[in-house]
């Protein structure tokens, strides 16, 4: 079954709405992906039992026909995928920690359809939104196919989205609706048999763990435990002298996080030499980590960058990057900590080392 990543379902928008204020968190905020795994029925009863999916919506995608119906999908004839998109808070679950659970929850060496669904329909498929999510997708099913798990082929197709089209209501949260049909018609589909002989125990580990919250620590404990400079610099706006700093020629594989909250910033792979002694990034790691604010402080217009969480000064953002982004996030050591590609897994960023996977 496909789950796509997008900003926004054309449909279903106020039953999004209502999802996301009830779990706590605004629409604006979500983001969205998109996954093909054979029966969309049981694609969407999976994810909507993570921690951190606030919707599931059941759909097609990838063909060439405008409001395909079931019947037209089913018979092939419009070449479109059974797909679900993926609503999820990128606060408490991350697109790597979707990729994990949606190779364990699928057949990825079936190029003929998945269990007992059979055809190009339902074929196992991962459609990306944007150039981020198409790597971070070839690195993971790169990496499960040197893990040995499968002694076939992994054949998943990774798909650039085009349109996705809801299904019909008759199908929206069809495992809740009629229960009784749909514990059959799984039990019989022969799915959950695969995956228990092909996972194992490993199955209880492909539900992330509700992430902890990034916060600011109170005042009196920022004194105690950031140093003079890196204090000024973040509870004060204040500026490190250039090319006297930690991190302006560091050129160790890792990522940034905020000194202050410890929420992921920046990564090395978008780190740059901008000769100017500041450790310069074209772009964030986690987008929903960075707050822009205007900034007068020297009676021209700036772009402060501050953290969301943390809510520290980082540095400034400005228009003379280079490509794709043509930004420069020019930023505070002071405001930063590295954490280097080994130390990773230990620190509980874990879901970054994918992005260090030679290509």
């Amino acid at each position: 079954m496909l789950i796509v990543l997008a900003v926004a379902c054309e449909q279903g928008g106020n039953m999004t709405e209502k999802k996301a204020a009830d779990a706590g968190v605004k629409e604006s905020d979500l983001r969205v992906a998109t996954f093909a795994g054979g029966c969309f029925w049981c694609t969407e009863s999976d994810f909507e039992k993570v921690p951190g999916v606030v919707k599931v919506i059941s759909g097609y995608t990838g063909g060439h026909t405008q409001n395909p119906s079931y019947d037209d999908v089913s018979f092939g004839t419009t070449g479109h995928i059974e797909a679900v998109q993926v609503y999820y808070d990128p606060a408490k679950i991350t697109y790597s920690d979707l990729l994990d659970y949606f190779w364990r929850h699928v057949d990825p060496t079936d190029p003929g359809g998945q269990f007992s669904d059979r055809g190009a329909p339902y074929r196992s498929a991962i459609f990306y939104h944007d150039e981020e999510q198409k790597i971070l997708a070839e690195q993971s099913r790169k990496a499960l196919a040197q893990s040995g798990k499968f002694n076939k082929p992994i054949v998943t197709d990774i798909l650039p989205l085009t349109k996705f089209y809801p299904a019909e209501e008759y199908h929206q949260d069809y495992y809740r609706k009629h229960e009784l049909k749909y514990t059959f018609y799984r039990k019989r589909s022969g799915r959950d048999q695969f995956l228990r002989k092909t996972w194992g125990d490993e199955m209880e580990k492909s539900v992330p763990k509700k992430k902890a919250a990034f916060t600011k620590p109170d005042d009196a404990t920022l004194r105690k435990t950031l140093t003079p400079l890196q204090y000024k610099v973040t509870q004060e706006g204040g500026t490190e002298p250039a090319y006297n700093n930690e991190y302006w020629d560091n050129k160790k594989e890792g990522i940034y996080v905020d000194i202050v909250s410890g929420e992921p910033l920046f990564s090395s792979i978008d780190k740059y030499d901008s000769e100017t002694g500041w450790p310069s990034f074209t772009r964030p790691l986690e987008q929903n980590n960075i707050v822009l604010k205007d900034d007068w402080s020297f009676f021209i217009k700036r772009t402060e960058v501050r953290s969301k969480q943390g809510d520290a000064h980082l540095g400034h953002v400005f228009d003379d990057g280079p490509k794709p982004t043509g930004l420069r996030y020019c930023m505070n050591s002071a405001a930063l900590r590295f954490i280097p590609k080994e130390d990773l897994e230990k620190e509980g960023y874990g879901q970054y080392l994918t992005l260090f996977e030679k290509r």
